[in-house]
C-alpha cells in the first residue's frame, strides 16, 4: 500500500509515518519543512514543497493508494487575523487536492480535522459527531468547510474518505515553542524557569489524547470500509488548572503562574464523545493523561534540560 502523508514531518504526521511504516506501508511525506527532532528516515520518500505548489503536489500523488491530509497553514489563534489567507491557502488548495485525487483515482483520503473548534460552544457534553457545529474562529470554519467538500466529492465522484476529529493532541516530538500544545508549552516554560501563562482563570476544559493513541485511531479510521467521521480523544475533560496541578505533581517544580485576559475564541468547556470510534473502529485510548504527561516531560527534559 502506497501512502502519501501531507504534513508528515509535523508532530502528529511524524508519529503517523511511524505507524504506517510499522504496518508495512510504502510512505511518501509531503511537507515544506524537515522534522524538528529527527533526521529524515531512510525508508521514507520526502518531497519538500509548499501545499500551494500544485505541480509538486500533483506529481506526489502518482502511484498513491491513500492520502492522509494533515496540513493546515493556520491555527485558531492566527486564523482570525487573515481569514482570506486561511480560506485560500487551506480550502482552495484542498479543492485542488480533491480534484487530483478524483482524476488520479486515489482509493481513499483521510482528513485530520479538529474536534476542538469545529463544534463551537456545545449544547451538550460529551459532544458527538452528529451534533450541530458552530465554529467560533476562522480555523474551525475552514476545517468544517473542507469536511463538507470531502462529503460533496463522495457524493459527486465516489471519493472514499475518513474524517478524524481529534481532541488536543500532546506527547513526544510536539514543538514546545509554539502557540499550540498547552502541555508541551507549559513543560518548556518549566524547564526554562519561566512563568506559565494562562488565558482566563484556568477553568477552560478540554480533553487530551496522547499522540500515539491518536495515530492508532487515524489508522483504524483509514482501514474502515465505510466513509465516515470519527471523534478521537481521551474521553474525559480536564481544566487548565487540572493540568497545572498534574505538572506540579510530576515535575516537582514550584513554578510561577500568570493569569491573563480570556480569549474570545476559546470555548469554555468541550470534550468529545468517542463511543462511535470505540464501537465501529474498535479503538480505545490506552495512555492515561498522567502517564502521557510523564512521557512528554521525560522527552522534553532530555532535549532541553
Amino acid at each position: 500500500m502506497n501512502a502519501l502523508v501531507l504534513g508528515g514531518n509535523g508532530f502528529i504526521g511524524s508519529h503517523l509515518v511511524d505507524k504506517l511504516l510499522a504496518e508495512k506501508y510504502d510512505v511518501t511525506v509531503f511537507d515544506r519543512n524537515k522534522e524538528l527532532f529527527r533526521k529524515p528516515l531512510k525508508n521514507v520518500k520526502y518531497i519538500f514543497a509548499d501545499f500551494g505548489n500544485r505541480k509538486e503536489l500533483s506529481d506526489a500523488l502518482d502511484g498513491i493508494d491513500i492520502v492522509f491530509h494533515l496540513i493546515s497553514t493556520t491555527h485558531p489563534k492566527t486564523s482570525n487575523d487573515d481569514p482570506v489567507f486561511d480560506v485560500t491557502s487551506n480550502v482552495v488548495e484542498t479543492l485542488f487536492l480533491l480534484n487530483e485525487c478524483v482524476r488520479k483515482k486515489i482509493s481513499k483520503i483521510v482528513y485530520v480535522s479538529s474536534g476542538g473548534v469545529v463544534y463551537g460552544n456545545p449544547q451538550k457534553l460529551p459532544i458527538a459527531e452528529s451534533y450541530i457545529s458552530n465554529p467560533l474562529c476562522s480555523y474551525g470554519i475552514t476545517k468544517l468547510t473542507i469536511e463538507n467538500y470531502i462529503l460533496l466529492y463522495k457524493h459527486l465522484y465516489g471519493l472514499n474518505y475518513s474524517i478524524v476529529r481529534p481532541s488536543n493532541a500532546y506527547g513526544e516530538r510536539q514543538n514546545p515553542i509554539s502557540s499550540q500544545g498547552v502541555i508541551s508549552v507549559f513543560i518548556k516554560n518549566i524547564l526554562d524557569k519561566k512563568a506559565i501563562n494562562i488565558w482566563g482563570d484556568g477553568s477552560v476544559v478540554r480533553d487530551y489524547v496522547f499522540v500515539q493513541d491518536l495515530v492508532s485511531g487515524i489508522f483504524a479510521a483509514s482501514i474502515e470500509n465505510k466513509s465516515d467521521i470519527f471523534n478521537i480523544g481521551g474521553g474525559e475533560g480536564y481544566s487548565i488548572n487540572d493540568i497545572v496541578q498534574l505538572l506540579k505533581e510530576i515535575t516537582q517544580v514550584n513554578f510561577e503562574i500568570v493569569y491573563k485576559s480570556s480569549r474570545n475564541f476559546d470555548v469554555p468547556k468541550i470534550y468529545l464523545d468517542i463511543s462511535k470510534a470505540q464501537k465501529i473502529l474498535e479503538w480505545n485510548p490506552k495512555i492515561s493523561l498522567k502517564e502521557g504527561v510523564k512521557l512528554t516531560w521525560s522527552f522534553l527534559k532530555s532535549i532541553y534540560s
